[in-house]
């Protein structure tokens, strides 16, 4: 199979899809390997290093999406490389649908193979691409609260783990999944009171123990959290539907009591994020202001922290990748569930049904007849 590895063009999206161990180990199996010149520049690969991998450098991203049969990326793919997508070319990436209509509806027009990585879903409910990136982000939120509590970027200038006879910054987090509890394990090292909320009592009471009782946990409902979150000084949201919009848990009016100067930092806002006044930003613009609260919603966190990412993400994907090419997409759905159900668009049709609710679409079930 050829694999094409396009340059990502993502707002300060400086991760790439695979590392050249990755691409070595692709070659090895026989396959030819497409990589865009200055892919990896961002993450601190240099074009050689692909090249001693096996790689074939392309100049032009156009013609690594021409050529290749699957293009694996990290992101969604943007409006300049909408052109690129043609019927029945794989495309292997986060695609996050459900939080955008107008890209589902661009790329079923398109009628290509969309494979979503925050999809891919083991029978145990775990995510092991989405794993990786939400472990990053969660740790990574906490950093980037603390830098937005800071004076200079509106916040109260608290600082999290607080100093002698000063009390530490209290930090409110939604969710206690793979980003959430590492939001809460940094948090709690750097000396912050943490309060988490789930809807799942056994998630609580893991992190309660592995804690020694250091935080306080919360089952979740509207009147807690609002009153939760009323003297928090950082709020972080990390809720998780698969293949769905988040849910919204905290609505504007609640925000407009929160002390001013206060941070929001918003993981899920791939998802559509789970605060009202939750609106996407970058890396290059970070943060707005909200009812005087300081919002981070940065769609892509982990890109803070490329080659870190890009290690974590080769790691976790490479696997699904290898068997896609090895044995081609139909029957690499047929012998592994949990990459069944990362397909969420096929030849025109919705497959996901968890994009397919939140955008108001037909779900198409078993488009290759799995069970015969």
């Amino acid at each position: 199979m050829i694999i094409g590895i396009p340059k990502e063009i993502k707002a300060g999206e400086k991760r790439v899809a695979m590392t050249p161990q990755g691409v070595d180990a692709l070659v090895s199996h026989h396959h030819r390997v497409l990589v865009e010149e200055g892919a990896g520049a961002g993450s601190g690969f240099s074009d050689t290093e692909f090249e001693k991998a096996g790689a074939t450098l392309i100049k032009i991203a156009g013609e690594i999406w021409n050529e290749a049969d699957m293009v694996v990326k990290v992101k969604e793919p943007q409006e300049q490389e909408f052109p690129f997508l043609k019927p029945g070319k794989i495309l292997f990436t986060y695609l996050h649908l459900a939080a955008s209509e107008a890209l589902t509806r661009r790329l079923l027009e398109s009628r290509i193979i969309g494979m979503g990585y925050e999809t891919v879903q083991e029978q145990n409910g775990s995510l092991p691409l989405l794993r990786p990136m939400s472990e990053i982000a969660g740790r990574a939120s906490v950093l980037a609260g603390g830098m937005c509590l800071e004076a200079k970027y509106g916040g109260r200038g608290v600082l999290l783990c607080g100093a002698s006879g000063v009390p530490p910054a209290k930090v409110v987090i939604f969710g206690a999944g793979v980003a959430g509890a590492n939001a809460c394990k940094v948090a709690l090292g750097m000396g912050g009171r943490v309060s988490i909320f789930d809807i799942q009592p056994e998630r609580l009471s893991y992190l309660h123990d592995i804690t020694q009782g250091h935080i306080t946990t919360f089952i979740s409902n509207r009147m807690t959290i609002a009153e939760e979150i009323t003297d928090a000084d950082l709020v972080i949201g990390a809720v998780l539907i698969p293949g769905a919009q988040a849910p919204k848990l905290v609505s504007r009016e609640m925000v407009k009591r929160m002390r001013p100067g206060s941070v929001i930092v918003d993981i899920s806002v791939d998802q559509g994020g789970c605060f009202e006044t939750t609106r996407p930003t970058t890396h290059e613009n970070p943060t707005y202001i909200e009812e005087g609260v300081v919002h981070y919603c940065v769609a892509n966190i982990p890109g803070a922290y490329p080659r870190t990412s890009t290690f974590a993400l080769t790691n976790a994907t490479f696997p699904y990748i290898l068997q896609i090419a090895d044995h081609g997409l139909e029957k690499a759905l047929r012998e592994n569930e949990a990459l069944r159900r990362g397909l969420n668009l096929i030849d025109g049709e919705v497959v996901c049904e968890g994009v397919a609710e939140s955008i108001g679409l037909n779900c198409i079930e078993n488009p290759f007849n799995y069970d015969r």
